[in-house]
């Protein structure tokens, strides 16, 4: 469930409305992922989908939305709110499942890049970048120091309202052990994200 917690510091809202019913709702562009989150959490509620009249600029988003008064005030409890966007704290996640919630807020709020840097030179480097967004440079701090506990250093910039964590070449290779253990076979996660580490680290064994 740690993933699921991370998942939604990223891409999820708690909401009471007017009648006094409260709801969980994760939302994100990628149905198999929202379809693996919502077995882990035992749901049959039902996936909507929301179809962009512009698929040309944005892809249909899929919304769960589970009501639960409890896991509102669960969420409650961990320091989230209805407008955490700015506010947004670590919760305290247990040690031995950090690198799951840090892999759902990846998934949700993460992006990784690889390309040819250097272009100039004889033999231009093939690069990854790693990095994690948010409008809470609070939490991008506290994650930052999290990480730096097991040896992953990132730096922490501003861009116009907005916070991204970044994590250069050997940074995004230790972030990578981190996030999918080689041991772990059966870890919830994005596909498409953990394929491009994947990819990265295909190519750089080759001689």
């Amino acid at each position: 469930m740690a993933y699921v917690l991370g998942f939604f510091a990223a891409d999820g809202n708690i909401i009471r409305n007017k009648r006094g019913a409260h709801f969980l709702t994760l939302e994100i562009c990628d149905l198999d992922i929202l379809e693996k989150i919502r077995f882990a959490m035992n749901s049959e509620h039902k996936i909507s989908v929301k179809i962009n009249k512009n698929p040309s600029k944005h892809r249909d988003a899929y919304k769960l939305q589970i009501g639960s008064k409890d896991i509102y005030y669960d969420l409650v409890a961990l320091g989230f709110s209805y407008n955490k966007t700015k506010n947004l704290s670590v919760p305290l996640v247990p040690k031995k499942v950090f690198s799951d919630f840090v892999r759902g807020y990846f998934d949700g709020d993460g992006n990784v890049w690889v390309g040819r840097v250097h272009k100039d030179r004889k033999t231009p480097l093939l690069a990854i970048q790693t990095v994690l967004t948010s409008c809470s440079r609070g939490f991008l701090g506290d994650l930052m120091e999290r990480l730096e506990e097991y040896g992953i250093k990132g730096k922490l910039r501003q861009v116009k309202n907005y916070y991204r964590l970044v994590f250069s070449i050997q940074s995004s290779i230790r972030l990578c052990s981190f996030l999918y253990p080689v041991n772990d076979k059966q870890i919830l996660c994005l596909e498409r994200k953990k394929s491009i580490f994947d990819s990265y680290l295909r190519k750089r064994m080759r001689p």
